[in-house]
């Protein structure tokens, strides 16, 4: 027999609905995460000696936090369903600790976001700085082709690998890294907040649900 009626049956079937919703969020999450992670333009332009890894780390963070999500949402259906309180109870404190964990990498990477360009121009400036150096070369070379982009380099020999038929609008490979890796992280940032909301929802939804679960035993 059901250990609620009436409205608190709506709720039920309510966070059931929104589990399974979070469940799917989970799944884009992970998606978007390995798109990033695997996407070819990405990988190409932080591989090599000496490439920053910070925008990767929030990647992995991302990749976490999506299959956490997708574990989170399965007990969170199983617990509705059972009208357990225990895991309700579990999944409100996940949710919270999850929710408490996307704020802090939220805040890392609106921190780290100058930093993450940065190291990445950087990256590329030392790797034309030296014509003569046959590494740094094929890397300034992968990064004009990913960017369709030339120069920006302080160095006089930045333009030197730019090719002859290169169009006057072209964008110099300084101001293409920044609006590159911004786009990324964007996509990180809204995916974030859509998340949060979702998971607030849930929150007071399985509250609401175990509260009247723990009602129905003390009036029995």
């Amino acid at each position: 027999m059901s250990k609620v009626q009436g409205g608190m049956k709506c709720v039920k079937y309510l966070l059931f609905v929104f589990n399974f919703i979070f469940w799917l969020s989970g799944l884009l999450v992970l998606a978007v995460g390995l798109w990033l992670r695997f996407d070819p333009e990405t990988v190409e332009l932080l591989t090599g000696d000496g490439a920053p890894d910070t925008f990767f780390i929030a990647v992995y963070i991302l990749l976490g936090a999506g299959g956490l999500m997708m574990i989170v949402g399965f007990f969170g259906c199983f617990g509705a369903v059972r009208e357990s309180q225990c895991l309700l109870s579990s999944f409100f404190a996940c949710l919270l600790i999850i929710f408490g964990a996307e704020i802090a990498a939220g805040v890392f990477g609106f921190i780290n976001k100058e930093q993450i360009v940065e190291e990445v121009q950087k990256f590329y400036s030392s790797s034309i700085s030296d014509v003569s150096n046959v590494n740094g070369t094929a890397i300034a070379l992968l990064y004009h082709k990913t960017l369709n982009c030339c120069g920006g380099s302080m160095s006089e020999t930045s333009t030197t690998l730019c090719a002859d038929s290169t169009p006057e609008d072209t964008p110099d490979c300084l101001t293409a890294i920044t609006d590159f890796f911004n786009d990324k992280l964007h996509i990180i940032g809204y995916i974030g907040i859509g998340v949060a909301g979702v998971m607030i929802v849930g929150m007071f939804l399985s509250m609401f649900l175990c509260c009247a679960i723990r009602n129905n035993r003390e009036v029995i």
